[in-house]
């Protein structure tokens, strides 16, 4: 007779997910990773410790990315990553999964003792030491989705000069007076 562990992996069974083969390009130029990760220039306050950001690409260009960055952030950064919020980060409801796989030495390996706020797609994930303010983020996505040869390609109607209404005042339409 099986044992229950064993009875219940029979049943169901998970496959080993193949190791990602290493990125075909690494980029680690703070300045430019940094822009690439928050959508803006790094001021002469923040200070970029580290920076990383890998792609996997073909022929047809890059089929996936991730990006890891350290840093200890300006006032000005930490206002637009937290009040501003404009990856629209939250608390996770669950427990957070950081990329196990070709994740720089110098990135933490575990959630714990760190602040956490994620993406609600759990791809983005910014971890804040309390002590330190410093600042440890990562996100990972695909490439841009290549067209299928069975994907028809269609083109937008053309638009009749006859069926464009006229367009609106530039004036509110007056008030009716009171008796």
């Amino acid at each position: 007779m099986a044992a229950p562990d064993d009875e219940a992996a029979s049943l169901n069974p998970t496959s080993e997910k193949a190791p990602l083969p290493p990125p075909t390009t690494t980029q680690t130029d703070v300045n430019e990773v940094f822009k690439r990760a928050f959508w803006k220039r790094p001021t002469d306050e923040d200070k970029v410790l580290h920076a990383e950001r890998q792609e996997w690409a073909d022929g047809d260009g890059v089929d996936r990315w991730q990006w890891f960055i350290a840093v200890d952030p300006s006032e000005d950064l930490a206002r637009y990553l937290n009040e501003q919020n404009p990856f629209s980060l939250t608390e996770p409801k669950g427990a957070v999964v950081l990329p196990r796989e070709q994740v720089p030495e110098w990135f933490p390996d575990s959630a714990e003792g760190f602040g956490v706020r994620q993406s609600l797609d759990g791809q983005m994930i910014f971890l804040t030491d309390a002590d330190s303010g410093r600042l440890f983020a990562t996100s990972q996505g695909r490439g841009f989705a290549k067209p299928s040869e069975m994907t028809p390609r269609v083109s937008a109607p053309a638009v009749q000069a006859a069926s464009i209404p006229g367009r609106l005042p530039n004036s509110p339409p007056p008030l009716p007076k009171k008796p």
